[in-house]
């Protein structure tokens, strides 16, 4: 009855090939990044936004002028020598750390900062910013209110679990100032904002509510103490690659609050 018939699924075709030509600008397709090609190798290409910050992607599909192409590094161009950090920026040979500003970033405990040092750490000394944990955010209005943010004295926050109906999102409700920007993801606790893959597991466990995250989470893989657990996955960590999407935007858009030229 189906003689002669293919009954295969058609192959998808790809995106059009398209040189990463000095100046051409695209978006990344999973950060939203735009900005103009300035550099391009065999793996990587660096995009530069509107305020001169550069970041490094893996070649692939990127959106041009809305529709996706594949981007390839033009025939014949020059291998690049400039080394790029871990959160995909160009490092700054030779840095000296910038004397710290008045701005800071806060996050709700050690193992976010440890995170966010270990992936953003060369941009953070750059720009001079520090992050300091919190141990929790129940209080902090009040923390809010005694560090005074204004104008040269910006203040960023980054919150776990963030999701509507949560407690985070009734406490961060309480928030309001110009100069302050929270921000969250959806992950229970930072661990789980690192890709499983990069962990060595197909999946996060899921763990019963009421539970210690970390402990079930440690009990269901077999990896110990909860700090055996933290030290296992943050070796892990080598890139900003290793993170999930909406860890990698908050932190980005923290950053350029926090150091913002008014700021």
């Amino acid at each position: 009855m189906y003689e002669g018939i293919d009954l295969a699924p058609p192959k998808r075709v790809p995106p059009p090939a398209t040189p990463a030509e000095p100046g051409l600008v695209v978006e990344e397709v999973l950060t939203g990044w735009c900005g103009a090609v300035v550099e391009c190798d065999k793996e990587n290409v660096s995009l530069e936004d509107r305020r001169g910050k550069v970041r490094v992607f893996p070649l692939g599909v990127f959106l041009l002028e809305g529709r996706p192409v594949t981007l390839v590094r033009p025939a014949g161009a020059p291998v690049p020598r400039r080394t790029t950090t871990a959160s995909g920026s160009v490092a700054v040979q030779g840095l000296q750390a910038r004397v710290a500003r008045g701005s800071r970033i806060w996050v709700e405990g050690k193992h976010d900062a440890e995170l966010v040092e270990r992936v953003w750490g060369h941009d953070l000394r750059v720009e001079g910013v520090v992050v300091e944990p919190l141990d929790g955010i129940d209080d902090l209005a009040a923390h809010v209110r005694a560090f005074g943010p204004g104008p040269q004295q910006r203040l960023g926050v980054l919150v776990d679990h963030l999701v509507p109906g949560s407690k985070e999102s009734r406490i961060v409700a309480e928030i309001s100032h110009p100069h302050v920007l929270v921000l969250g993801h959806p992950y229970v606790d930072v661990w789980e904002a690192v890709k499983p893959a990069s962990v060595g597991i197909g999946r996060w466990p899921a763990v019963p509510r009421g539970q210690d995250w970390k402990t079930g989470v440690c009990r269901a893989l077999g990896w110990g103490e909860s700090w055996e657990g933290w030290k296992r996955v943050l070796s892990r960590v080598d890139s900003y690659t290793d993170l999930e999407v909406p860890l990698l935007q908050c932190v980005e858009h923290l950053i350029d609050f926090v150091t913002a030229p008014d700021g």
